[in-house]
C-alpha cells in the first residue's frame, strides 16, 4: 500500500480495521477474558461522540481521563480521537499543584474519572476550572450515556489528537501536543520494526497515561490490527500466569519490571512452555542495564529489543533490530522514524564517538508545547530539530548510546560524570536489584556522588563491601561518597527513576 493510500488519521485506521476485520479482538480483559472487538470500539466511539455533543463539547475540544488501565481508558483514548477530540490522559500520581495546573492549562471540558478521583477533581476544579464536567466512570467500560450518533466532523492529519503533560519533576508539567500525523508515524514505525501483524498480541501493564502505553502498546497494535492485554497494574506473581492463559506474542516492559521479574519466582513448566510463544520483549522508557538484559534472556529464553522514545516524539527515537545478532546490548539502537544527530554545546554536529546532546527531527516530532511558544522555541529550532536533553554518542555503525540527561550530569571537581556509569557499576554487584546515583552539593568539589541502592530479596551486603566493589570498578574518584540502602527508588509512571527525588535521602 502506497503512503497516499494509507489511512491518514486514527479515525481512518479504526474504520479500516472495522471494514476488514470487525470481529477481531482489540482488547482482551485480563481478569475476565472478555474481548472488545474493533466493531465494539467503533460503536462505543460513536456513542461517546453523541454524549459529548449533548454536553456541548465539540470536536477539537480537550477530553481528559483519570482512569487506571482498563476498558474505559482504552475506549476513551481511542474513541475520543476517532471523534476528532483531543484526548489528554491525566497522571494518576499527579500532586494537587500539578493536577490543578493541568486542569486549568489544558482547558479540558470533561474528565472521565474513576470514582476514587471524583471528589479530589471536584475540589480542584472549583478553583482551576469551574465549568469542568467530572464524569464518574467504571474503569472496566466507559458505557456512554447516549445512544445518539452525531454526524462525523472532518479530521485532518494535522489535527491535534493527543495532549500529554510531562511528569513535571522539575516544575509544572508541560503539555506536549501531538497530531494524528505524529501518532501514526510513530505507530507505523514501531509496527514495521517489530513486524507486527493481526496475529500479534501484546501484554503491557504500562499505564495509559504514559506515552509508551499509548503509542507502543495501544496504537502500534491498532495500526497492525493486533490485540492488547492490559492488566490494571504490574504484578511479578501475576505476570507469567497471564502469559500462560492469554498467549501474548510480545511483552512491553521497562527496566524496573525486568529487574523484578529476574528476581521473581521460578516459572512452572506450563509457564515456561508458554514463553515459547513469545517472539520478543521490548524494553524502553529508561536505559536497560546490560546485566539485567542478559539475565532476563538467560532465565526466560525471551530476547529483548531495547528501544527509546520521548513524549515529544510520540514514544519513538531509536530501536534495536529484532534479530539478536544485529543488536547492541547497552544501546537503544538505530534511529526509528526520525533523523538523529549528536550536538556540541555550540550547536555543531559531532562525529561518531564524540558525546554531546542528542537532537531528533522527523514526522513523529511534536507540534510544540501547548500554549507555550517560548518553551517550544527553546526545544525546536527553525529546521525542526528537537533538543532532547539526552546526552550520548553514536558508534561507527550508527548505533546510539545514552549516557545520561543534560540536567542530571554530575560535575565533580570540573569532571563530568554520567550517573548511569555509577548505576551500572552498582548493578554489577550480585546483591543489588536497583541502583541510582545523583549529584549532591559539596564544598570541596562542587558536587559529590550519592547512590541509593535496593537489595535483592533475601540478599545481604554491607556498606563497606559495596564501597570496595565501587572502588574496584570505578576508581576512588567516581566511587559514591554517600551510600543509602532504601526499600525502593522514586519512580514516575513509566518506571523511570526520578533522580532529583533521591536528594530526599540526603542525611
Amino acid at each position: 500500500m502506497t503512503d497516499a493510500a494509507l489511512p491518514q488519521t486514527l479515525r481512518d485506521v479504526i474504520e479500516q480495521q472495522v471494514a476488514t476485520q470487525p470481529d477481531a479482538p482489540l482488547l482482551v480483559h485480563p481478569a475476565t477474558g472478555v474481548i472488545t472487538t474493533y466493531a465494539d470500539l467503533r460503536r462505543t466511539a460513536l456513542q461517546l461522540a453523541g454524549e459529548l455533543a449533548e454536553a456541548g463539547i465539540v470536536p477539537g475540544d480537550v477530553v481528559s481521563t483519570m482512569l487506571p488501565n482498563g476498558g474505559a481508558a482504552v475506549e476513551v483514548f481511542l474513541g475520543a480521537m476517532h471523534g476528532g477530540y483531543v484526548v489528554s490522559p491525566i497522571n494518576l500520581l499527579a500532586q494537587d499543584a500539578q493536577l490543578e495546573h493541568v486542569l486549568a492549562h489544558s482547558g479540558t471540558r470533561i474528565v472521565f474519572a474513576a470514582l476514587e478521583h471524583v471528589t479530589r477533581l471536584t475540589l480542584l476544579a472549583a478553583k482551576a476550572a469551574p465549568r469542568l464536567r467530572i464524569r464518574a466512570t467504571d474503569p472496566d467500560a466507559v458505557a456512554p450515556q447516549s445512544a445518539r450518533e452525531p454526524p462525523p466532523v472532518a479530521v485532518a492529519p494535522s489535527s491535534p489528537a493527543l495532549l500529554m503533560y510531562t511528569s513535571g519533576t522539575t516544575g509544572l508539567p508541560k503539555g506536549v501536543l501531538l497530531t494524528h500525523r505524529n501518532l501514526l508515524a510513530s505507530a507505523r514505525a514501531v509496527a514495521a520494526a517489530q513486524a507486527l501483524t493481526p496475529a500479534d498480541r501484546v501484554l503491557s501493564a504500562l499505564p495509559l497515561y504514559h506515552i509508551n502505553g499509548q503509542c507502543i502498546a495501544t496504537l502500534a497494535p491498532v495500526v497492525s490490527g493486533g490485540s492488547i492485554v492490559l492488566p490494571r497494574r504490574f504484578s511479578v506473581s501475576g505476570w507469567w500466569p497471564l502469559v500462560e492463559r492469554l498467549a501474548p506474542t510480545w511483552l512491553n516492559l521497562v527496566p524496573t519490571m525486568i529487574a523484578f521479574l529476574c528476581n521473581g519466582p521460578e516459572l512452572t513448566p506450563a509457564q515456561r512452555h508458554a514463553c515459547r510463544g513469545l517472539r520478543f520483549a521490548r524494553s524502553a522508557s529508561a536505559p536497560l542495564p546490560p546485566e539485567q538484559h542478559r539475565a532476563f534472556e538467560q532465565r526466560f529464553g525471551v530476547s529483548i529489543v531495547e528501544a527509546m522514545g520521548l513524549t515529544e516524539t510520540a514514544s519513538v527515537a531509536f530501536t534495536n533490530p529484532l534479530d539478536p545478532a544485529a543488536r547492541r546490548i547497552g544501546s537503544p539502537g538505530l534511529p526509528l522514524a526520525v533523523q538523529a544527530r549528536v550536538m556540541a554545546p555550540d550547536g555543531r554536529e559531532l562525529p561518531a564517538g564524540q558525546a554531546g546532546e542528542i537532537g531528533l527531527r522527523g514526522e513523529p516530532v511534536m507540534q510544540g508545547y501547548f500554549h507555550a511558544p517560548e518553551l517550544t522555541a527553546q526545544a525546536l529550532d527553525a529546521d525542526g530539530w528537537l533538543a532532547t536533553g539526552d546526552l550520548g554518542y553514536r558508534d561507527a555503525d550508527g548505533y546510539y548510546f545514552i549516557t545520561g540527561r543534560l540536567k542530571e550530569l554530575i560535575i565533580k571537581g570540573g569532571e563530568n560524570i554520567a550517573p548511569r556509569e555509577i548505576d551500572e557499576a552498582l548493578l554489577a554487584h550480585p546483591a543489588v536489584l536497583e541502583a541510582a546515583a545523583v549529584g549532591i552539593p559539596d564544598v570541596e568539589y562542587g558536587q559529590e556522588i550519592l547512590a541509593c541502592v535496593v537489595l535483592k530479596e533475601g540478599a545481604t551486603c554491607s556498606e563497606a563491601d559495596l564501597r570496595a566493589h565501587c572502588r574496584r570498578l570505578l576508581g576512588r574518584y567516581k566511587a559514591p561518597k554517600e551510600l543509602r540502602f532504601v526499600d525502593e527508588l522514586p519512580k514516575g509512571p513509566s518506571g523511570k527513576v526520578q533522580r532529583r527525588r533521591l536528594l530526599d535521602f540526603v542525611a
